[in-house]
């Protein structure tokens, strides 16, 4: 039987900044109550000009690194969907600023879903003795990304990064990952996307229109989809770990909106305090969504060693997936 990944250390981080909905309703169109009742977000952080998304990537890093206690890994990878440059790849940077020295590194881009795929691409690489160790960082600065007049996004994505370190193990040993289900479905490619500044638009030979160097998404395309990809992922690795729904301590969902949480509660007949929540802090914060949202839970003790957790989350491209894991006794900074 090959090795299992196992969780050893998480470490997050969110910049000091904090954006509320009432800072966003004195420049736009808007209201706390609107953005509340419509997405449960109460604020979202910000980084300071000049900050880029390794630069978040390398603290949770860091932390991570700190809360499993050790100073090396054989691999890195970072989910992102905001690189600090279209070329080359982040976590190359973040690894030596690390002081990992010359492990691979590779960049992961699966938006929303990105760490739910990382952590996935990690666990493959350990299983298949490609590494005994990894370091799987979700990472985004979506404030760069963003249409400052857009309340449809604006007032929804914040910036962050979560980041945990997988070591080899054994299958029946807690924070093993025990089980994955990935899916695509790029027919629906139009429904989240930055149409301007890759091969498609350049190609074309015509400038891009200002407007179409941010982010774009069709919100309730993207609610149904959701609700749907994800309550159907987590069934899969049920189905797989051999767990029913009411044996779930904590269901873990991308944070993108609170009712699309509560939709898929439903869907899969999941009590809806089983859910971990923390998106009313932070917002949307894509690939660092789950590993924000999993340390949050462990310092506020909503999570516990032990616990049956299932990990899901829906994003761009579109992209799906699921993970289950037990919760393992781990620090977390």
């Amino acid at each position: 039987m090959s090795r299992a990944a196992v969780v050893r250390g998480l470490g997050a981080v969110v910049p000091p900044d904090a954006v509320t909905n009432a800072m966003l309703a004195e420049r736009m169109d808007t209201s706390d109550e609107w953005i509340r009742t419509r997405t449960g977000i109460g604020q979202r952080h910000v980084v300071a000009p000049g900050v880029a998304t390794s630069d978040l990537a390398v603290d949770a890093g860091s932390r991570a690194l700190k809360a499993a206690d050790v100073d090396h890994v054989d691999l890195v990878v970072v989910a992102t969907t905001t690189p600090d440059h279209p070329c080359p790849a982040t976590a190359p940077s973040v690894a030596a600023r690390l002081g990992l020295g010359h492990v691979p590194a590779y960049d992961l881009a699966a938006v929303c879903t990105g760490f739910v795929y990382a952590l996935a691409s990690g666990a493959g690489a350990v299983a298949s003795g490609l590494a005994k160790s990894v370091l799987v960082i979700g990472a985004e600065t979506y404030s760069s990304i963003l249409d400052p007049t857009d309340r449809t996004t604006s007032v929804i994505f914040g910036d962050g990064a979560g980041a945990v370190v997988l070591g080899a193990g054994e299958h029946d040993e807690p924070g093993a990952l025990l089980e994955f289900d990935l899916g695509s479905d790029g027919t629906l490619a139009d429904v989240i996307m930055i149409p301007g500044g890759g091969s498609r638009q350049r190609s074309g030979g015509v400038p891009a229109d200002p407007a179409d160097v941010y982010f774009r998404m069709d919100g309730k395309r993207v609610f149904r989809a959701a609700v749907q990809r994800m309550a159907g992922s987590a069934r899969v690795v049920l189905d797989r770990a051999g767990w029913r729904v009411d044996d779930v301590d904590r269901f873990v969902g991308h944070q993108a909106n609170v009712r699309i949480l509560r939709a898929v509660a439903e869907e899969l007949g999941l009590a809806p305090d089983r859910l971990v929540v923390n998106l009313d802090k932070v917002g949307n914060t894509s690939a660092a969504s789950i590993p924000l949202a999993l340390a949050d839970a462990a310092q506020r003790d909503e999570l516990s060693s032990g616990d049956r957790v299932v990990l899901s989350a829906f994003g761009g491209g579109v992209t799906w997936g699921a993970c289950a894991l037990v919760w393992p006794d781990i620090a977390v900074f």
